[in-house]
């Protein structure tokens, strides 16, 4: 397999591709002054369509970038051993699940998430593609995300609310309300600055 992305967010990723006995061929990253990740080469040089690639990046919008450009990558999932997912959630291709992580049943995850280390999201949640939820942010049931948005680390949502796309829910943020597309939510109660 390979991953695309020489960052801080790939040595997690590379992490866990190795904890399931995966063997990653190397690490694509444009960023021609990167030339290794932990013991991997880093190279420019795409692989052959096909290949089994997962997207390294923590920024959601270079994500979906990348995904849209190389649609034609087998695309896998990476869920470490130490998270709880309910054998009745669903995990879109591409998405990463990091240690700790708890997603209960029901729960749609989509495509090209990254679900961070001691995240919880519960029952009936729908998570839109390319959406970060942060260490330690936790959401309640039948919450939605949509596309590309950021639960910052530690947030909280309260069940049943909808956030909108490609919106920042700030670092320790308490939401209460719907939340519309593309604004910055901050503070206990969260209220919308941008």
């Amino acid at each position: 397999m390979y991953l695309f992305g020489a960052s801080g967010h790939g040595k997690v990723v590379a992490e866990i591709a190795e904890e399931h006995g995966l063997k990653i061929e190397a690490v694509i990253d444009e960023d021609s002054s990167k030339t290794q990740l932990l013991e991997y080469k880093v190279t420019q040089n795409l692989p052959e369509d096909h290949s089994e690639m997962l997207i390294s990046i923590g920024n959601n919008q270079n994500r979906k970038k990348i995904a849209e450009r190389y649609p034609n990558f087998n695309y896998i999932k990476l869920i470490h051993s130490g998270a709880h997912i309910s054998k009745r959630a669903k995990i879109g291709e591409g998405t990463v699940i990091m240690a700790g992580a708890v997603i209960n049943s029901e729960t749609k995850i989509g495509k090209h998430c990254i679900i961070n280390s001691n995240s919880v999201i519960e029952h009936e949640c729908e998570i839109g593609d390319y959406v970060h939820i942060s260490p330690g942010a936790a959401l309640a049931g039948n919450v939605s995300v949509g596309e590309g948005s950021q639960i910052g680390i530690g947030a909280s949502v309260i069940q049943g609310i909808k956030i909108g796309k490609w919106c920042i829910i700030g670092a320790g943020a308490v939401i209460i309300r719907d939340v519309p597309d593309g604004v910055t939510v901050v503070g206990n109660p969260g209220r919308i600055i941008g």
